[in-house]
């Protein structure tokens, strides 16, 4: 698994979030049983920035705490069927990693939001990977069936890894 990281913050992290990101993105497509090696883009940044990305991309002029961008179409969210269709697009040459996309978490919103929930910047960081690796791999809150479906996913991958909520 290869996951590129970029700073356009220094984040005011008390813990190594390069190796959460890492070991949280991997637990993640463990869980749910992804059969390749993959690729993920995680970039850390400031609301102004994800503002921007949020008002170009979905037409929403506010900061938000994470965005995702899957660059894989799935049949339906978890079904990992008909990738290797795709080979030229989905595997990257040099490596031959699914490319599943990009991870964006502004890293105001991981303080401010750890604060107004009564846990750590740590627990908040994974939480928002989790979050967007579900994403990378088909899953959406669109209803409100995808959305708890999707919350009972996250929880379950949290406490497996033992990152639980308030510490």
């Amino acid at each position: 698994m290869t996951v590129m990281m970029e700073e356009e913050v220094t984040p005011p992290f008390d813990f190594d979030w390069k190796t959460l990101a890492e070991k949280v993105i991997l637990f993640s497509l463990d869980y749910e049983r992804f059969p390749y090696e993959a690729e993920v883009n995680l970039i850390l940044t400031d609301n102004d920035s994800i503002r921007e990305i949020n008002r170009l991309h979905r037409d929403m002029d506010r900061p938000t705490d994470v965005l995702s961008f899957p660059m894989l179409n799935f049949a339906s969210a978890g079904d990992f069927t008909g990738i290797e269709e795709g080979l030229e697009d989905n595997f990257n040459p040099d490596t031959g990693e699914v490319v599943l996309g990009d991870i964006v978490i502004s890293v105001p919103k991981v303080l401010e939001q750890a604060e107004a929930y009564g846990h750590t910047e740590e627990r908040e960081f994974a939480f928002l990977i989790v979050h967007s690796v579900l994403h990378l791999l088909g899953y959406d809150h669109v209803t409100p069936e995808d959305a708890a479906f999707m919350e009972n996913k996250q929880k379950d991958i949290l406490k497996r890894m033992n990152i639980l909520r308030g510490g």
